[in-house]
């Protein structure tokens, strides 16, 4: 019940990867470009922020994971009623609305399950961490469905049927009733609890054993580790971010480029956000949790980054017929879901699980960096008519993402 739980919240805390379902209904209605990639970098920034205030919370006796998973469901529930309740076109209180007060929703609620199901899973960390982010990814694909036409698949068209207003108080309430269902079920186990025929595995020779050295958050933040898990984080997230907030304008715009109708290629560009990359990113997150399971976070987030450095590049080219399209949404949808499953067990592993929940909150500070640097880059250089330029940057990002985690060591003894 933990896990079902855990993929109830995650799916209604996904609801900000759906943002770029709403893009094309506001550019038309007069927003800029950059516009729509402030509210998102908004939305992300908050996220990123609060959930470092959000994990002091989880260890605390009056609060604890189950009322902060309330509280988040409460906040985001809001932001989206609100928003739609004063008009989704007007700029402003859209941004407060959906930007500030969702995204702050978002953070308050998105490290308790991870934090829950790394203490009730010990022997399991980076599968069930996999999974209890999986519905953030999986959450972009419902609510996208839900709310417009994808495509040759049909959909609920929401937007079409509510507009963009309706569309956002529906999911409001919608947001507000996943989250406080699943959240029941967000307790932690009792002290020294462990699955029933595991014991924890022994320290071999001078390398210390993942997860043995416990580091509090001050401790943590005076290692050399922190900040190249940091900047490693950053810089696959600003690729990874960025990406998702153009999936529709830029294809958009290279499908119009050679030939197919705006309708089509606003169709096509819908079903390679909310499917095909929406889907793959869910699944990246579990199926990278597994592989680093089995060969080590370290080499797993080497080969994930160093891939996806090659995917973001070639985007710029694949995104003008809906093959490639479909395909390297797919690729880079896969890659990207593995930092929410490869980051907090390589943050457990390098600085123990005692106080993940503030930990990672101090990591996850690399995604409010990406999500500003990428999507507002897309976005002003969507502007200036360069979105390939936008993709070649974030390529290069990840290599240099590559050499960032290559340097991290284990931590041998508290700073």
């Amino acid at each position: 019940m933990v896990v079902i739980g855990a993929i109830m919240i995650q799916l209604a805390l996904g609801a900000i990867y759906a943002w770029s379902v709403y893009t094309s209904k506001l550019t038309e209605a007069g927003w800029t470009k950059t516009q729509t990639m402030m509210v998102f970098s908004a939305g992300l920034a908050m996220f990123a922020i609060v959930m470092v205030v959000a994990g002091r919370f989880l260890q605390h006796p009056k609060v604890g994971p189950k009322r902060l998973a309330m509280a988040s469901g409460f906040v985001l529930g809001a932001g989206y009623l609100l928003a739609g309740l004063f008009g989704a076109e007007n700029f402003i209180t859209t941004f407060i609305f959906v930007g500030i007060v969702g995204g702050a929703g978002i953070g308050i609620g998105y490290v308790v399950p991870i934090a829950v199901g790394i203490k009730w899973f010990p022997d399991k960390k980076g599968l069930i961490t996999g999974l209890a982010v999986a519905g953030f990814g999986f959450g972009a694909t419902l609510w996208m469905t839900l709310a417009g036409k994808l495509g040759p698949l049909g959909g609920g068209e929401l937007l079409q049927s509510l507009g963009v207003s309706g569309t956002f108080i529906a999911f409001g309430v919608a947001y507000f009733v996943l989250v406080e269902i699943g959240s029941m079920w967000m307790t932690f186990p009792p002290e020294g609890f462990k699955p029933e025929g595991w014991n924890p595995p022994q320290a071999s020779g001078s390398k210390p054993l993942a997860g043995s050295v416990t580091l509090t958050s001050g401790e943590m933040l005076r290692t050399p580790q922190f900040y190249l898990i940091l900047l490693t984080f950053a810089f696959g997230a600003s690729a990874g971010l960025m990406s998702i907030g153009l999936m529709r304008l830029w294809p958009k715009q290279a499908l119009v480029a050679n030939g197919m109708s705006p309708e089509d290629a606003a169709a096509a560009a819908t079903l390679a956000m909310a499917v095909f990359f929406a889907l793959f990113n869910g699944l990246g997150r579990i199926l990278w949790g597994m592989i680093s399971d089995k060969i080590g976070r370290k080499l797993s987030i080497i080969i994930m980054a160093a891939t996806q450095g090659v995917f973001v590049f070639l985007f710029q080219y694949m995104a003008g017929t809906p093959v490639t399209l479909y395909i390297f949404a797919m690729l880079i949808g896969f890659n990207f879901g593995g930092n929410f499953a490869l980051f907090p067990t390589i943050t457990a592993d390098t600085f123990g699980t005692k106080y993940i929940g503030m930990n990672y909150g101090w990591v996850f500070l690399a995604y409010a960096i990406g999500g500003i640097i990428g999507p507002i880059m897309g976005g002003k250089l969507g502007d200036m008519g360069n979105f390939p330029l936008a993709f070649t940057i974030c390529g290069i990002l990840c290599i240099v993402a590559v050499v960032t985690i290559s340097l991290v060591k284990p931590v041998t003894a508290k700073a």
